[in-house]
């Protein structure tokens, strides 16, 4: 135990050193108007350089990633129902399925699943 608790400071204490000399040692810029406006030829631009963005497009799509990961979550389930209690496999799959229909059913609430807005 005092092994494990010594290598995760000795890691976290490098991984500080690290940050800290690469902070140091990096190229320094300056953010200015000139600098962080898009160029054509010299001349302003005539149009804006950002591009409009879907904010429905965006909702359905983090929606779907962490509907994604949460099905990623439940494969390794059905792998443990055999070496696991049964009665505490029922009901940790049954309180992570209710949490996942609970928000579901909120996102379906909100109107983030209706597209045709």
């Amino acid at each position: 135990m005092f092994t494990i608790l010594m290598m995760s400071m000795i890691i976290f204490l490098l991984a500080t050193i690290v940050m800290l000399v690469a902070n140091f040692l990096s190229k320094k810029s300056f953010m200015d108007r000139e600098k962080n406006s898009p160029f054509e030829c010299g001349f302003d631009p005539k149009n804006s350089a950002r591009l409009p963005f879907s904010l429905q497009f965006f909702l359905i799509a983090v929606i779907f990633l962490i509907f994604d990961v949460e099905i990623a979550l439940l494969m390794p389930m059905i792998m443990i129902m055999k070496t696991s209690n049964l009665m505490s496999w029922m009901m940790i799959s049954f309180f992570f399925l209710l949490i996942l229909l609970i928000g579901l059913y909120h996102e379906w609430n909100q109107g983030a699943l209706n597209w045709a807005n």
